[in-house]
């Protein structure tokens, strides 16, 4: 579809001449309005990829044009044209919402390069409006959001996987999603009513572990005072999903073998073993091949795991659902933050689409948020959310919650604080709720509490 342009100035002869020099070199359809009120005329029956507008007209100046456009068809791109003596106005426009400005009299050449800009803008701008859109209209598999080569291949293996009963071994970075995988492989499974357990291997002691995943007896250690049901039993005809195993002992390895081979579990203190009817998927970030052979996993468990292996892309190999995952994540934080619905500029989606991620989905979360407690305005930009660089901290730009009513600026500042404090801290002690309260400084329950409060999953900040 041909791209178009809408001129706007009260000077005719200058109208005639952009109209006959810009069309052919932009390959665009020119049209051209000598008022204000003449343009918003002829935006309200038509679409346009770009105004182009002189800011000193008679009636209705371009100041005036541009806010009333904002206000109609905020995803509109508007550059402004001033002679050399009004750039202060200029600049003034680009504050509020005029992409770029150029002045006359026009070098020609320059005046393409820019008007390119301002086009491949207005591209992205409606590329990011559309794909909000798709992902409004159109449900995620499972949870699971993309829609590349890559994720089709996942979403096909999940839907086979999930016929069956056999083991499944989800591997993948931090922040891929491997424990909505496995949510989605139970879920398609005739498993699905019954329950699906989740246990964050590495979070959890060793001595305590092997207790909760198998149970003990009243009096099998000192506190024992009743029998306790333990995690495979909870998951009797559903799943259990051992995340990081990689990171088990070799004695808590050895006792999982024997469930896998022998379909029952020993509770501590007991003499007598327990049939159980728990399908296992387990889950892990590192290279359990290369740990064998360090003597770290041992091989005859890990070929009993990976029966069903599952394998989920970093978000560096399919860049191209970039835009789809973010808009996702806008949509759900706002609802869940309880804010007005925003939109992702244009130039910040730039910045997503070539960083590499190594967070992958989840350090994405984690910006998309900031974002949303900080943009001043229905449109996240670059300098709302914190992409690695430094800030300088007088720059009030960089803090718009100094604009706002006491009591929301206090609470923004809260909220982002606790995610950013808590979230550092759980990273830094590989989600260990313990070591992270000895850390702080704070009791456990007391740092339970705060991460309760705000939202925070301590499973899913290890080894970000």
């Amino acid at each position: 579809m041909q791209r178009s342009i809408l001129i706007v100035d009260d000077e005719l002869d200058l109208l005639q001449l952009l109209r006959r020099s810009l069309g052919p070199d932009l390959n665009c359809r020119i049209e051209t309005a000598s008022s204000g009120k003449q343009a918003l005329e002829i935006l309200s029956h038509r679409q346009f990829d770009l105004v182009l507008a002189d800011i000193k007209m008679p009636e209705m100046d371009g100041l005036e044009l541009l806010e009333l456009i904002k206000r109609r068809i905020p995803y509109l791109t508007v550059v402004m044209m001033t002679a050399y003596g009004t750039v202060d106005t200029a600049v003034e426009a680009m504050r509020n919402g005029a992409y770029d400005f150029v002045t006359k009299p026009f070098d020609h050449d320059a005046l393409i390069v820019r008007l390119e800009k301002a086009l491949e803008r207005s591209r992205l701008l409606q590329e990011n409006f559309r794909l909000q859109m798709e992902c409004r209209d159109s449900a995620a598999f499972q949870n699971l959001v993309g829609k590349s080569a890559s994720m089709n291949r996942v979403y096909e293996t999940i839907q086979m996987v999930a016929k069956n009963d056999l083991t499944v071994l989800i591997t993948g970075e931090s922040g891929t999603g491997k424990e909505l995988a496995a949510r989605a492989v139970h879920n398609l499974s005739n498993r699905s009513k019954k329950p699906f357990v989740a246990v964050n291997c590495p979070t959890v002691p060793e001595n305590i572990l092997e207790s909760e995943l198998f149970g003990y007896k009243k009096g099998a250690f000192t506190h024992a005072s009743q029998n306790k049901i333990g995690l495979f039993q909870e998951a009797h005809k559903g799943s259990i999903f051992l995340d990081e195993i990689g990171d088990i002992s070799h004695t808590i390895q050895t006792k999982l073998l024997r469930v896998l081979q022998e379909k029952e579990i020993k509770p501590l203190g007991d003499t007598k073993s327990i049939s159980v009817d728990a399908r296992i998927i387990a889950s892990t970030n590192q290279n359990l091949e290369e740990k064998i052979k360090k003597v770290e996993f041992r091989d005859d468990f890990y070929y009993r795991l990976n029966v069903l292996p599952i394998k989920l892309p970093p978000l560096r190999e399919h860049p191209e659902d970039i835009p789809i995952i973010a808009n996702h994540l806008l949509e759900k934080h706002c609802a869940k933050l309880d804010k007005p619905s925003k939109k992702i500029s244009a130039e910040l989606m730039e910045v997503f689409m070539r960083r590499k991620w190594e967070g992958n989905v989840r350090q994405m979360e984690n910006v998309i948020m900031q974002g949303i407690l900080f943009s001043a305005t229905d449109e996240i930009r670059t300098q709302d959310v914190d992409l690695g660089k430094m800030e300088s901290p007088a720059d009030n730009s960089k803090q718009p919650y100094l604009d706002l009513p006491y009591k929301e600026a206090k609470e923004h500042t809260l909220i982002a604080f606790n995610h950013d404090y808590i979230s550092n801290l759980l990273s830094n002690c590989q989600g260990n709720v313990s070591r992270a309260a000895r850390q702080c400084g704070l009791e456990r329950q007391a740092l339970q509490q705060v991460i309760r409060r705000y939202g925070i999953k301590a499973d899913e900040y290890r080894k970000l």
